[in-house]
């Protein structure tokens, strides 16, 4: 991250301002990130929503009913409409915010399913890598057991054959010793 100052918006470290929603949309997330810092399930899956115009249309539309955006315009148009469009109890206004809603929760649902797959398939990629690293550990601890196994045998061996060296030694009695008959 860099540093924000005065009147600057801090930048994330794919250079989007943190406010960005490029990530709800696949085409622009695999356009202004580096592939190499994305997660193989992100990157999967990004490429497989970019690939389809109808799941491109879906990312759009919920990208666009998820920001602020969508409330400011639609505070603008129910606005005009209430006061120019149409007398109390304006029922096409409450048709039309009805159908809105169904349509909209529809998208909601969609999202969620999105989600959870996706979710699944980061998890059990997460979890096969840890079986992975689980197993590369396991294999590196075996070797290093037995190489300290291997060590110890040599340095007791060492040591055996030094005492032995040095028990030899003090037992043989020395032939220019002239205390010695």
């Amino acid at each position: 991250m860099t540093q924000q100052t005065a009147g600057t918006p801090s930048m994330s470290t794919t250079g989007a301002p943190p406010h960005s929603r490029s990530y709800l949309r696949p085409t622009r997330l695999l356009s202004q990130s580096e592939r190499s810092k994305l997660h193989p399930s992100v990157l999967a899956e990004a490429e497989r929503r970019a690939a389809s115009i109808q799941l491109r249309v879906a990312d759009a539309i919920t990208a666009f009913a998820g920001s602020m955006n969508f409330v400011y315009l639609h505070i603008l148009l129910f606005a005009v409409w209430m006061l120019v469009f149409e007398q109390s109890p304006w029922p096409t206004l409450t048709l039309i915010v009805s159908l809105e809603a169904i349509f909209l929760s529809t998208f909601v649902m969609i999202g969620q399913n999105r989600q959870a797959v996706f979710q699944q398939v980061k998890a059990d990629h997460d979890y096969n890598a840890q079986e992975q690293l689980l197993e590369e550990n396991t294999d590196l601890t075996r070797a290093i057991h037995e190489l300290t196994g291997q060590i110890h045998e040599r340095i007791l061996a060492e040591v055996t054959a030094s005492v032995t060296r040095d028990v030899a030694a003090a037992a043989k009695p020395t032939q220019d010793d002239p205390t010695k008959p």
